[in-house]
């Protein structure tokens, strides 16, 4: 039953629409639960109601036609109460609605189950039976399985079938795809889907104006996949016995077939480019080989993918080599990278959209510091359809809007135009200090971890870079960078902010930050080997980057170093050790280097509950909103399943920095936040409240956080705060704060801080 259940859901996710899908539901399951009638009705947001979409066992001529609102009929009350309803005679319930023209009246026993997504009843999935007889407990359990299996399935199959569909030309509604807000900002522009070479699934569909060019460059494809096999049989032939060379013949005919390249071909003569079809036969094939009896066939599978990449090899040289991007360009993945961002001009890249990830993901981290909104976390959008169609990115709200109709475009054209304005009224602000209305100064600093963003450091009234991610020079590498090439990428920065501090921190990955030299597998990787934990262990890595840091800042003495992911007093302890160990030998070398400050971030629970002792042993503490938000609050802030519940200003967050603060406080030493809630605007209000001395942010949101600082004083703060504290709701706390900020007349800021 498991087997069946996957062959399901997989046949429901490989469908090219949602009629297709809600066939192949209709008739898999009516034959699972042996049953007379199976039906789908999903919810239609126009009507506000649910429609049969799709069933197999009563009349055809009803699809579409009948409707029910919610708690109307037994579909209605099934969808109101988000519960299964078995009955053994559905007639005789109160709540029965008879449909005469639907031939149900065959039908007595009736099992209606919801099909919840994002906690919403998206649809009712129905079987009916001609016997007086409820359904047995494993039929209804069953039928709750495949529901709850295949809610994100049919939710996917239905936003594909709305963007294969569109009519942009006539288009009169626009479905927004929700997902997290990564990096604030509003742009339009053209989709160009990024997905990891010789990776077949991830292929998209690509409509193509030139037919014949593509079954070109498919015979060539075979031609080339023909001579490879040549080569290896002739190779292998001293080798292997006729019986097994006779395999490498296999592969010839299947290059040869009608229902394998012939089929690509035909794919390709109804539109889709030939990688695009390509996908499509070797997907099919997956499915039609998995479901067959004999184990035999079955192991063809493999044999089916390995053409498949050898094929899909030679269709991508090209495609590697004249990739070109333009002006507007909209990069969209199912998880994108680093190394993604970077292979773009920065001049051409106008928003990201990933599938997978959250607002406080690596990469959405990123592109805050380079200025470009983004939204994650977008699971329900169909990626692979929407390469070259025009897009809106809204980074406040988290929502994409693909082939928009010109409603949709004139409004958030407008919003456009009143965030360029707020632009230019916030750039005056650069020139002032960031200091509140009573007069307390609160250093306002940059986070960043590019060479290219120390430019836009300098123009943007920042006052040093309060976290530099030391990661990303190692990221960009094949290998671990040594000490010389370290220390100038160090004084680079070191040098372009002199005489205003630095903070680096010292290499922090692990979890979703990963170098391809120095892989980490792991089942749970963000409560395993990362941060300091990893360059602890590797005491030659960490001596060589401190030594690096000090090195570089020989003459200019503005460094500070940042322990990340310190969670016990004995880490600190040897961290120290190992800093006052390199600062001697740099001594001995005859370098005159000064002992830097050393910080350590607050960044878990056991680091909150140890402020004090932490803070008697280093120079200042940071807090990093981000980890310390997601290991309180228990989610996975990459996992967009939970990404809604990651919230920085929930009670528990703030509370726990007070008691930092408060730690801190006893042993006369600054705390500061780096965290992207520090650049937050209705979060700087209580930040200010709590007494932090500095905050550090993008560049992005250094001059909203600068109008909020000097639009408050120190005690309207700690009022607000106060008030803050009685709260025990995250949303009742942000709607708080966003009044706060509009009746103060900075109602523009508070998109950025959604």
């Amino acid at each position: 039953m498991l087997d069946t259940l996957r062959r399901l859901v997989q046949e429901v996710n490989d469908a090219r629409n949602l009629e297709q899908a809600l066939s192949i539901i209709v008739s898999r399951i009516k034959s699972i639960l042996q049953a007379d009638v199976c039906s789908i009705y999903l919810y239609d947001p126009k009507e506000d109601d649910y429609v049969l979409r799709a069933t197999n066992g009563l009349r055809d001529s009803v699809i579409g036609k009948v409707r029910l609102k919610s708690g109307q009929g037994l579909v209605g009350l099934v969808a109101k109460r988000a519960e299964p309803i078995n009955l053994a005679d559905a007639s005789t319930h109160p709540h029965y609605r008879y449909f005469p023209e639907s031939g149900e009246e065959a039908f007595h026993a009736f099992l209606g189950v919801p099909t919840i997504h994002r906690r919403e009843v998206v649809g009712v999935l129905v079987v009916q039976s001609k016997h007086n007889k409820a359904y047995d407990e494993n039929g209804e359990t069953l039928l709750i399985t495949i529901a709850a299996q295949l809610a994100g399935a049919i939710a996917h199959a239905d936003a594909s079938g709305e963007l294969e569909n569109i009519d942009t030309a006539n288009r009169v509604d626009s479905k927004a795809f929700r997902g997290q807000p990564g990096a604030p900002g509003i742009t339009m522009g053209h989709a160009v889907l990024m997905y990891p070479f010789a990776d077949i699934h991830a292929i998209p569909d690509r409509k193509i104006t030139n037919v014949t060019a593509e079954i070109i460059a498919l015979n060539s494809a075979i031609t080339q996949v023909k001579k490879d096999i040549s080569s290896m049989k002739q190779s292998l032939s001293e080798k292997l016995s006729h019986e097994e060379l006779s395999l490498f013949d296999v592969f010839n005919l299947m290059l040869d077939s009608e229902s394998f390249t012939g089929i690509m071909r035909n794919r390709i003569e109804e539109g889709n480019w030939a990688p695009g079809a390509l996908r499509e036969t070797v997907i099919e094939h997956e499915r039609i080989f998995s479901e067959m009896d004999d184990s035999y066939l079955r192991e063809r599978i493999d044999d089916i993918r390995d053409l498949g990449h050898r094929l899909l090899k030679y269709l991508q040289q090209d495609e590697q080599i004249d990739r070109t991007y333009t002006k507007q360009t909209i990069l969209v993945g199912e998880e994108i990278t680093a190394g993604m961002l970077a292979e773009i001009p920065l001049e051409f890249l106008a928003g990201v959209i990933s599938v997978r990830g959250s607002s406080t993901s690596h990469v959405a981290i990123l592109a805050r510091a380079m200025g470009i909104p983004t939204v994650m976390g977008t699971t329900d959008l169909p990626i692979g359809l929407i390469d070259g169609n025009q897009v809106i990115v809204d980074g406040y709200s988290g929502r994409v809007y693909v082939n928009p109709n010109t409603v949709i475009i004139t409004e958030y054209q407008r919003l456009i135009d009143e965030e360029a304005e707020l632009r230019e009224e916030l750039t005056g602000i650069n020139e002032f200090p960031a200091e509140t209305v009573d007069g307390t100064h609160i250093p306002l600093y940059v986070n960043t971890g590019l060479l290219a963003d120390l430019s836009p450091t300098r123009g943007s009234g920042a006052e040093g870079i309060g976290l530099y991610r030391t990661e990303f020079p190692f990221m960009m590498r094949t290998r671990f960078p040594g000490e010389a090439e370290q220390s100038k990428i160090y004084r680079t920065v070191l040098e372009e902010c002199t005489p205003f501090p630095v903070v680096l921190r010292t290499l922090d990955v692990g979890g979703d930050k990963a170098l391809p030299y120095f892989p980490i597998e792991e089942d749970n990787p963000f409560l395993g080997w990362r941060g300091i934990r990893i360059t602890l262990d590797h005491p030659e890595i960490f001596l060589v980057q401190i030594r690096a840091m000090m090195r570089a800042s020989t003459g200019l003495d503005n460094l500070s170093i940042l322990l990340p992911m310190i969670s016990d007093v004995s880490e600190l302890i040897d961290a120290l050790a190992l800093i006052h160990q390199a600062y001697a030998e740099l001594l001995e070398e005859g370098l005159n280097v000064v002992m830097p400050k050393v910080g350590v971030m607050i960044e878990v629970p056991s680091a909150v509950y140890q402020a004090g002792s932490l803070a008697r042993r280093v120079d200042f503490l940071s807090i990093g909103t981000n980890d310390l938000t997601q290991y309180l609050l228990a989610v996975d802030r990459n996992n967009p399943r939970v990404a809604s519940l990651y919230d920085s200003l929930h009670p528990a967050v703030i509370r726990a920095m007070l008691q930092v603060v408060d730690s801190a406080r006893v042993h006369g030493k600054p705390v500061s936040v780096c965290g992207e809630m520090a650049g937050d605007p209705a979060a700087v209000i209580l930040l200010v409240g709590m007494g932090i001395h500095s905050l550090s942010m993008s560049v992005a949101s250094l001059s909203r956080v600068k109008w909020v600082v000097r639009n408050i004083t120190c005690e309207h703060a700690e009022e607000i705060l106060s008030e803050v504290l009685t709260m025990d709701n995250v949303r009742q706390i942000r709607q708080f704060l966003n009044d706060k900020l509009e009746f103060a007349g900075m109602g523009g800021l508070i998109r950025a801080g959604k």
